[in-house]
């Protein structure tokens, strides 16, 4: 290996560790002091509600577990739980966060009844006749649990080596799921049920090099970083978020009151419900399941061909295409293209015009970016005297490929695509000789405008109504 190479190599290794892996660089080595615990972002919408009329005198008995769910791991599951034990207390400060609920204790109301009943006992020992303030009751008790533990509901990676040389990264998510209800003591009635979910992210970068630099003399070096979310904090997270609707959600249904009712119309207020109203066009991950695209568009791109015939080096030419397109449903739609351009070779060129009716299939056809698939048919033919002289012999063909689409908003969008054109004759070129038939490689690029009505289920949401 040459002094060159190594010193690429060795450069390779040194961008890797600084970009992928700069957060393990940062890390203390030594011990830490005790620090006060984090604050999610559900804990500053929880703090910045408006404030309650009165506050409710809530009792919560236990919250806990019920996914049975162990710790997964690489070599089976093992006797660690998935989920942390304590959600009670996790639950509890929420509530105390909130400055809604005055919560009291009845997890382990045992203990409590039982100090209380020393107390007694040494005031009478010492004549001391002073009574006991009468324990405060709730008027609602909170119920629920972390009711789902979904472990690795996606995973994914990719990576790349090189003659030793390499990186790869995965990534994995797990999925938490809460259900929190209000029971009016009064009567047993459930006043409200709500449930939240968080996800919770697992990542991995590693690269490393593996190579002989001279005879006998090997280079190696790797680093690498693995981050794994928390799961107390998704739980807290995902808790304090059903705090919050049960307030929201309770507001609305005028289970209880805002101090001033103008603030029903508070930042805090407004950003729920239009997460709320959000909810049917969002999937388990939270991305926005919009349809994006109308039912017509019109289109133009630029082409390049690139001929395989009868005549040896081939030479790539431009040409335009136009086109409209009919989606039937988001994944699926018809595209009706007409293009000229130019097929040649060192030693042959003439003008072609093809009209094609491709279907395309969209593999993600609610996200801003989706690849698709095309394929279809059409015919070709040569513009011997003109560009508009469609008199000469007409090839039929079929074409395949891969394409994409960038939707900058949901009437325009930037698109591209290759295919592969298969014509079922080998006289385009006027010329017939071998075994296999004339073709072209097309690659284009350009734009899509669409317009007229919404696809079927499309939804446009504004605040305090949905469409369809």
């Amino acid at each position: 290996m040459n002094k060159p190479i190594l010193k690429s190599s060795i450069l390779i290794i040194a961008l890797a560790m600084l970009s992928s892996c700069g957060s393990l660089l940062r890390q203390s080595y030594q011990p830490t002091e005790a620090r006060l615990g984090e604050e999610t972002q559900s804990t500053i919408a929880l703090k910045s509600l408006p404030e309650p009329k009165e506050k409710i005198v809530v009792a919560v008995y236990k919250f806990t577990d019920q996914t049975g769910q162990y710790k997964p791991s690489e070599n089976g599951a093992g006797f660690s739980t998935a989920v942390t034990q304590g959600a009670t207390s996790i639950l509890l400060k929420a509530l105390e966060n909130s400055s809604w609920f005055i919560p009291i204790e009845r997890e382990n109301v045992a203990n409590l009844l039982n100090e209380r009943k020393i107390i007694r006992s040494s005031r009478t020992q010492f004549n001391n006749k002073q009574a006991l303030p009468p324990l405060l009751y709730a008027g609602v008790i909170l119920e629920g649990g972390i009711i789902s533990y979904d472990a690795n509901v996606i995973t994914g990676g990719a990576g790349m080596r090189y003659f030793g040389t390499g990186a790869s990264g995965q990534y994995r998510q797990d999925r938490v799921t809460i259900y929190l209800r209000a029971v009016s003591t009064s009567n047993g009635k459930i006043l409200k049920t709500v449930y939240t979910s968080k996800t919770i992210l697992s990542q991995s970068l590693d690269g490393g090099i593996f190579r002989y630099v001279k005879f006998r003399h090997l280079l190696e070096a790797e680093t690498g970083v693995t981050y794994n979310e928390p799961s107390e904090l998704a739980i807290t997270e995902a808790i304090e978020k059903a705090v919050q609707s049960l307030i929201v959600e309770g507001v609305t249904d005028g289970l209880w009151q805002l101090k001033e009712a103008r603030e029903s119309v508070s930042e805090s207020f407004l950003e729920y419900k239009k997460e709320k109203e959000m909810i049917p066009q969002t999937d388990i991950f939270g991305k926005r399941l919009d349809n994006r695209r109308k039912h017509f568009a019109f289109g133009a791109s630029t082409s390049s061909l690139l001929y395989q015939g009868d005549y040896p080096d081939p030479i790539i030419n431009t040409g335009i295409e136009i086109g409209g397109t009919y989606s039937y449903t988001p994944s699926l739609a018809m595209n009706l293209n007409y293009g000229i351009g130019k097929v040649a070779t060192q030693y042959y060129t003439t003008n072609i015009s093809y009209l094609d009716l491709i279907a395309n299939y969209r593999m993600l056809p609610y996200d801003i970016f989706t690849p698709y698939f095309l394929a279809g048919g059409g015919f070709v033919t040569e513009n011997a005297s003109s560009r508009f002289d469609f008199s000469n012999t007409k090839f039929s063909k079929v074409n395949v490929g891969l394409g994409f689409e960038y939707m900058l908003n949901n009437s325009v969008g930037l698109k591209g695509a290759v295919d592969y054109n298969y014509i079922f004759s080998d006289a385009l070129d006027s010329v017939e000789q071998g075994k296999y038939n004339d073709f072209y490689w097309r690659a284009n690029v350009g734009i899509n405008v669409y317009f007229g009505n919404d696809l079927e289920g499309d939804r446009k949401f504004e605040y305090g109504k949905t469409q369809k």
